[in-house]
């Protein structure tokens, strides 16, 4: 028998819970780490579904289960810019399942900890399952986006970087991953996160972390806005 959480008992379950998405280069993570050394949190970073990666199968999570069937790595970064968009897209839906279980457990296991979660949760479901004080939106403008996606030293990013350098023709791997790096970060996305009704913080080529970080607890009522 399959059984669903009522929206209304995850708003309660998750009522320390402080969600952060948005668009890439925005400052996600490193407001998740931030906030989570300030007021001695729990920090479920970037990426932190794949803790469950291994449940995922191409019959139910076939966009996570990617990895299992790709012919090799080149294939992963050469792909048309619409086909590598539309599997973060369905990557994310099919994350933001493992999430709420992950989400549930922690909040269980801690029930007196605030929880700062970089989510691939959408607005839409966001909407359901938590309060307005309790998500975050952060942007960057696409440019920035894409031009500084490598500019960070995480070792995912660092590792899809490799493989480009190491495509037969490089040039043309990179100037196709720019291309899936502006179809992630289109202004129809960056305007879908504006508009959804969240609290929104805009970085832009001035932006420092303080600025950022007082912003984002401000809105979460963790300090003084």
């Amino acid at each position: 028998m399959k059984i669903e959480i009522e929206a209304n008992l995850y708003r309660y379950l998750f009522k320390n819970v402080y969600f952060i998405n948005g668009t890439a280069y925005a400052g996600k993570s490193t407001m998740v780490r931030m906030l989570t050394e300030r007021f001695d949190g729990i920090a479920c970073g970037e990426n932190y579904h794949l803790a469950l990666r291994d449940a995922a199968t191409p019959e139910f999570q076939p966009n996570m289960s990617y990895f299992q069937t790709m012919s090799g790595w080149q294939e992963f970064v050469t792909r048309t810019p619409e086909d590598y968009a539309a599997w973060i897209a369905g990557s994310a839906q099919e994350a933001a399942q493992m999430e709420l279980l992950i989400l549930t457990q922690t909040v269980l296991n801690n029930p007196d900890k605030k929880i700062f979660v970089d989510t691939n949760i959408s607005v839409e479901l966001l909407r359901e399952i938590s309060d307005d004080d309790r998500v975050a939106l952060m942007l960057a403008p696409g440019e920035m986006s894409v031009s500084r996606f490598f500019d960070r030293p995480d070792a995912e990013k660092q590792f899809i970087y490799q493989k480009l350098l190491e495509c037969p023709d490089p040039d043309a791997a990179l100037a196709n991953y720019r291309k899936i790096l502006e179809k992630c970060n289109s202004p129809e996305i960056y305007r879908a996160f504006e508009e959804s009704g969240f609290f929104v913080y805009k970085r832009t080529e001035q932006s420092t972390l303080d600025e950022a970080f007082a912003a984002v607890a401000g809105h979460f009522g963790l300090i003084e806005p």
